[in-house]
């Protein structure tokens, strides 16, 4: 009988040490720089900022590995260089097959509330979800992506330290980079000196500095930008941001080859109807507009100045639509791309923590 009993205490101990207990880790809480003039940025509450996540997010932005050839990142048609846009009218996937849009920038999403230029996905997690499985972008099914990662040991450490548990799977994918997104703010141009001094906000000394450098020439391009009777660019470029939160059909043609917001709605209200970007470095960014039609500033401000086209859906803020805009002269013009150019943010640019951690 003892030894029964004795047995049966050795065959629990050693059960209990050859059992593979649950481990798990705690994520470092992460809080995103934000200038002073921002507003707040919401974090959606699945998926909080940890330093570990916005790091695994950095790695997998520029992970050529969730292509299908290996060879395509999301920094490929978003580059930190270019304003994280990529400077063609429109990309190309793996397979060489052209997109339909020009790739628009990606910082400050943190504040958006709707993504791409029709505005299809309600969040930046849905939205990264997108482009791997896209036969024109990366072109690789999640399932493939998600065993490319789980065989590489390095990744399934950090995906562990990222989320406080084991596995990888593609909404992890996901909020890893959307942490990642969320880190990317540009907010140190001179276009925010002018503002954070036009508001009466406090200054430091180096933006003090930047302030007495301003030329006479960007603060008559910054009142033309803001007048009804002059360039009439606030209605839907404005606050810190540069932007408000809408889909605007800004006169780009009289009939539609891409319908835009209309694809999303279904509603013919909506035709030629694209969102608002921000037009902070746009020296970077460039082609400009959904398809990339213009190539320069001096191009865009000539649209906007003669170029307009009075369709149905034409955004009624576009006041002087009838007269083909706003008709500005050659000093004025040269006076608003000067301001445009102040919107420029090299701190953002040449920022390291947003570079490929790979080179």
């Amino acid at each position: 009988m003892m030894n029964k009993i004795f047995f049966l205490i050795v065959s629990i101990i050693l059960f209990s040490a050859c059992r593979k207990e649950k481990v798990s880790f705690l994520p470092t809480p992460y809080t995103i720089d934000i200038p002073s003039h921002f507003p707040q940025m919401p974090i959606p509450q699945d998926n909080p900022m940890t330093e570990e996540g916005v790091e695994l997010g950095r790695h997998l932005f520029y992970e050529t590995k969730l292509s299908g050839d290996g060879t395509m990142s999301c920094a490929s048609c978003h580059q930190i260089g270019s304003g994280f846009a990529d400077n063609v009218a429109v990309p190309f996937g793996i397979e060489g097959i052209p997109g339909t849009r020009n790739s628009m920038p990606l910082f400050n999403l943190g504040w958006d509330e709707f993504f791409t230029w029709d505005g299809r996905k309600s969040t930046l997690e849905a939205q990264i979800l997108e482009p791997v499985p896209n036969p024109i972008e990366m072109h690789l099914e999640w399932k493939e992506a998600v065993n490319r990662l789980q065989l590489d040991v390095a990744y399934r450490n950090k995906f562990f330290r990222a989320f406080g548990e084991e596995g990888i799977d593609s909404l992890k994918v996901a909020k890893a980079i959307g942490q990642f997104i969320r880190t990317i703010v540009s907010g140190s141009s001179t276009f925010d000196v002018m503002y954070k001094y036009e508001n009466g906000l406090s200054l430091s000394n180096s933006e003090n500095e930047v302030l007495q450098n301003i030329e006479a020439e960007t603060w008559a391009g910054y009142d033309l930008f803001k007048s009804l009777n002059g360039a009439d660019c606030f209605h839907c470029h404005n606050g810190p941001l540069m932007r408000v939160k809408k889909f605007s059909n800004n006169g780009l043609d009289l009939s539609f080859s891409d319908a835009g917001r209309a694809l999303v709605t279904e509603n013919d209200l909506d035709l030629g109807k694209f969102k608002v970007p921000s037009l902070r470095n746009l020296s970077s960014t460039g082609p400009y507009m959904h398809d990339g039609r213009f190539n320069s500033l001096e191009e865009v401000i000539e649209h906007y100045s003669t170029g307009i086209q009075m369709s149905p859906t034409l955004d009624p803020m576009i006041e002087f639509g009838a007269q083909g805009g706003v008709q500005l002269d050659e000093l004025e013009k040269e006076w608003l791309k000067q301001f445009l150019l102040a919107l420029n943010d090299t701190i953002f640019i040449n920022n390291p923590n947003f570079k490929d951690p790979f080179n």
